[in-house]
Parts: structure tokens; sequence; C-alpha cells
């Protein structure tokens, strides 16, 4: 099959796809930014959608990812500390959307946990002043930060980006945020980070790399207080699709097969059938779309790898980004092709490709007795067609 077949077929793909997404209203309109300048294009999918069916949970031990590897990319990382911080553009803008759904919650916490903290991006933006509002640290009286890498929890402590001094303390634990609240540490049980005493358990962009995620949202519930909040953010649903479309075609065309480059990520669906799943309620959860533009493919591959955000699905293939020389010299091209024009989502100036990344952000209740309750079913007093005005399933018809 020769490689223009190919382009086409994967064109038109993308055009039927791109019109179903019209006509069900769901499309993101493209913003245009550049390299460190983001924007950030609300996503309507989750209003109107169906409601989240949960899913069955992965087999015990289903391991996707590797941790160790993923913990050795963030070590590299943090070791080129000034590439790392040009780089921490898309974690701050994550923990800052974060601490603004804070604000929305009129209450103080006396110990919150931040889960897989990375660089303390959390903390700083709960230092940021945002007028007329206080920064949100003078709401919180201990943090603590927990990442697998100890490198990267301590890569800033002696720059000028290191967290300020506040009334707020905080400490950190060099720990898997994948097992940290499950693992025992002591012959009598006792777990690395206690139980039922979080006011509140934050999480900026890390549980994408989760291998057990029913059962960490679980621990996570167990670990807070009763009628306390878990905030997420974490990267879902057609996060670089542009970049997963023109790798299957590049690797099709030079290889004869489709070869996994990017991570699989969870979906807005899923994660709300999870959450259920794992005891929340009053669940909450909306999507933002942060579109960011780059020079080419090879500054996106870099960009991601000096985050610590490379491959690192078992028994992936080695290099950069999983990559032979001779898919690399035809990925670039093939990624403008596909995504480079305006109508396609890019620039349309030939000058820079578009990298599209879906942030999910949830949030659920520990179950509490103060907590709003539904009323039971059958106990209300008005009736629903006459407050709607119509006659039931005739209701807008002629």
């Amino acid at each position: 099959m020769s490689f223009n077949t190919l382009s086409l077929r994967i064109q038109s793909r993308l055009a039927l796809a791109q019109s179903a997404r019209q006509q069900s209203g769901s499309l993101i309109a493209p913003c245009r930014i550049y390299r460190r300048h983001l924007a950030v294009a609300a996503n309507p999918e989750t209003t109107g959608s169906k409601p989240a069916i949960p899913r069955p949970s992965p087999p015990a031990g289903l391991q996707i990812f590797d941790r160790a590897v993923k913990r050795l990319q963030r070590d590299r990382a943090a070791s080129n500390a000034s590439e790392s911080r040009n780089v921490d553009y898309l974690r701050d803008e994550v923990a800052d959307r974060l601490v603004e759904r804070l604000y929305d919650i009129n209450r103080s916490y006396e110990h919150v946990l931040d889960l897989g903290a990375g660089a303390c991006h959390l903390a700083r933006a709960l230092h940021k002043p945002r007028p007329p509002l206080a920064p949100f640290a003078e709401r919180i009286k201990h943090l603590t930060s927990v990442e697998m890498s100890p490198a990267y929890l301590s890569r800033d402590d002696d720059s000028a980006l290191a967290v300020p001094p506040s009334t707020m303390k905080m400490s950190r634990v060099a720990h898997d945020e994948e097992t940290v609240l499950s693992t025992p540490v002591a012959a009598d049980g006792e777990l690395a980070l206690p139980s039922n005493v979080y006011d509140g358990i934050i999480s900026a962009g890390s549980l994408q790399w989760i291998n057990d995620l029913p059962a960490v949202l679980a621990a996570v519930n167990r670990a807070l207080k009763p009628d306390s909040p878990f905030l997420c953010a974490m990267f879902g649903g057609d996060t670089l699709y542009e970049l997963r479309t023109s790798l299957q075609l590049v690797d099709t065309d030079r290889l004869g097969g489709v070869s996994p480059h990017v991570s699989p990520l969870a979906d807005v669906r899923d994660m709300g059938g999870l959450l259920q799943q794992a005891g929340f309620r009053l669940i909450t959860i909306d999507v933002d779309d942060i579109i960011v533009d780059y020079a080419d493919v090879f500054a996106l591959l870099k960009d991601l790898q000096a985050m610590g955000e490379a491959n690192a699905i078992l028994g992936r293939r080695k290099g950069l980004a999983g990559l032979g020389r001779d898919v690399l010299v035809g990925l670039d091209g093939v990624y403008r092709e596909l995504h480079g024009r305006p109508e396609d989502g890019g620039s349309g100036d030939g000058t820079g490709i578009p990298a599209t990344f879906r942030i999910i952000y949830m949030i659920g209740w520990k179950e509490g007795g103060k907590q709003q309750r539904p009323l039971k079913r059958g106990s209300g007093d008005v009736n629903l067609k006459e407050v709607l005005g119509g006659e039931g399933r005739n209701f807008g018809k002629e």
C-alpha cells in the first residue's frame, strides 16, 4: 500500500470524526497559541452527556506502566534543572487552575496531601496572590507533598522558584504516589501515610501514570476525613491525538505496523465511574483543552522528555520516544500535513504545529454526615410536567 493512499485514508477518517463532533456540538474551537503561552478552550463534552457507567476494575496486579522507568525519567529531568524549569508551563497552568477551583470551596484546611507533587507546582500556585483574594496558602496549616522522584521534589530548593516561607507548614515525602497510601512499612501494618486524617487531597497532573487507578482512588477515599474533598487534574482523552495519528501513519508506512508510542489515557466518563466505584459523592467533572504551538515535532518530543512525561509503557521501543531514525524522518512532515493547516487546527503559517493536552478536572467528596443528600424517590410534591409546561413525551412537539 502506498504512502499517499494511507495519507488519504487518515485524512478521510479525521474529516469524518470532525463532522461527527460538529453534529454533536462537542467540537473544540481551536485556540492559536505558541510555546509557553497557553490558552484554554472549554469542552462542552460533559454537558448533556450520558451518565457515567462504572466499568470493571482491571485485574489485581495489572501493570501497564513501568514505574521504575517513570521515576528514572523524572530524575533525569530534574538533573537538568534549567531545562526542566523551562518546560514547567504545562503543570504550572494545571496547578493554577486547580487552585482556582479550591477558592470555590469556602473552608480552611488543617492538613492537605499533594499526591504526585512533581517540583512542588501546587505549593507555588497556593502562594500566588490573586487580587483581591489572598494566597490560598493562608487557608492551609500543613501541606504534605508526595513525589516518587526525590530529585524532582527538591529541584528548586536553592533557586528563586523555591516555595516562599509562609504560615503554611510544608513537609515532603519521597515515595511512589501509587503505593504511598496503601503500602505497609512496619510489622504491625502501619501505612506509609496515615488514613482518615487529611482534610483534603489534591493531585495535579500525575495520576495518568498510575497502573491500578481504582485501588489508588479507593486509598485516597480512605485517607480523607469524612466530608472532605479530593481534587484532581490528569491528562486524558484526546491528549496528543495529533501525535498519535501521525505516528500511526508513519509506523504503518515505514514499519508495516503500529507500536504504542503514546501512553493510553482515561476518558472523562471512565473517571466518573471510577470515582463512584471508589465511594466518592457529589462528583463534579469538567474538561479543558490546552493547545500549545511548537516549532516542529522534535521540539514537542524534547519538551515531553524534559517534563519527565515521555512514554513509560511496558514493552515500549527504545530511543527518542521509542522512535527509530526512519520513523522520525517522516514524522514531522506527516504531522504538518495532517494537523498543520488551519482547517486541521494548525496555525496555517507553516511555522508551527499544534499539540492538544486534554485535562480532566475532578472533585469528589468523601461521604459524611453533614453532606447534602437527594430526597427519597417518590417524595417530591411538585409535578415536573407543570413546571415545564409540557405533556410528558409530547413536550416540545407540535
